[in-house]
């Protein structure tokens, strides 16, 4: 068991709903980034996904394009993205850390290589949103060092690569809760809790529910049927122009609360 899967099984033993919010790696302020990770475990993150800045981020939103396009004007690269997770280990061993991004930065610095670094700087898993289940040999490398390759399913997946889906999830299985871009603000929980409940009873691993989610009414909606809650473009948002790592903390603290004791009230 990795962390991802330690912190699930704590989160069931407890009868907890998993907080999973996603900020961009050095967007407001790379020098502040780790900080910022260590504000969202404070303010209750049960696990942080971190997304790798790319030129292309075609599955994001407006909100977090545009954070990815202010941490690549400051020059931050995927070698920093791992940099800042082995800083925030030396303070936190236990949160576990997902790296969300595409497959081109990867592919540039090499599968192999990637894989070492990433494990000695303590990521847990990746999000690849263009590496489909079908194409998950090209990262057969990450599996084998022991990064959890976590998967995406949406509405319109058919049902019988649902069912691969569920056969082939580890970490957690990320469901995409309307066919769309990140920051959309069209979630309808009435729509997706039958899938999700579907998903749980036949998934290798426990599910969470993203895209859509932007405060703490909709994030206590999904929590009646999620084992997890993703919160990412809403959040990015509010952290934007933070002008110093104490105000980008408090803002992280302030967005990310209310949440958190939603999701326990729920």
């Amino acid at each position: 068991m990795n962390r991802i899967d330690r912190r699930f099984a704590a989160l069931r033993e407890a009868g907890r709903t998993g907080l999973i919010p996603f900020v961009t790696a050095g967007d407001p302020s790379p020098e502040h980034t780790v900080a910022l990770m260590h504000a969202l475990v404070e303010a209750g993150a049960d696990l942080i996904e971190l997304g790798v800045p790319f030129s292309d981020p075609m599955a994001d939103g407006p909100v977090i394009q545009h954070a990815s396009e202010r941490a690549i004007a400051r020059g931050v690269g995927l070698s920093d993205v791992l940099g800042w997770v082995g800083q925030f280990r030396q303070h936190d061993a236990d949160t576990p850390v997902v790296l969300m991004g595409y497959l081109n930065p990867i592919e540039m610095y090499g599968y192999a290589r990637f894989a070492q670094a990433a494990v000695q700087a303590g990521v847990d898993g990746v999000l690849l949103v263009d590496c489909p289940m079908e194409e998950s040999a090209v990262v057969q490398p990450l599996r084998e060092a022991g990064l959890r390759q976590i998967l995406l399913a949406a509405p319109t997946t058919a049902p019988e690569r649902l069912a691969r889906l569920c056969g082939a999830a580890e970490g957690f299985l990320y469901y995409v809760s309307f066919a769309g871009i990140t920051g959309a603000a069209r979630l309808s929980t009435s729509d997706i809790a039958s899938r999700v409940a579907g998903l749980r009873e036949h998934a290798a691993a426990p599910v969470a529910v993203g895209f859509g989610v932007r405060d703490a009414a909709s994030a206590k909606a999904i929590a009646g049927f999620a084992d997890a809650v993703v919160i990412g473009s809403a959040l990015v948002e509010s952290l934007a122009g933070a002008a110093s790592g104490p105000e980008t903390a408090g803002r992280a603290r302030t967005f990310l609360q209310p949440i958190r004791a939603a999701l326990d009230a729920a």
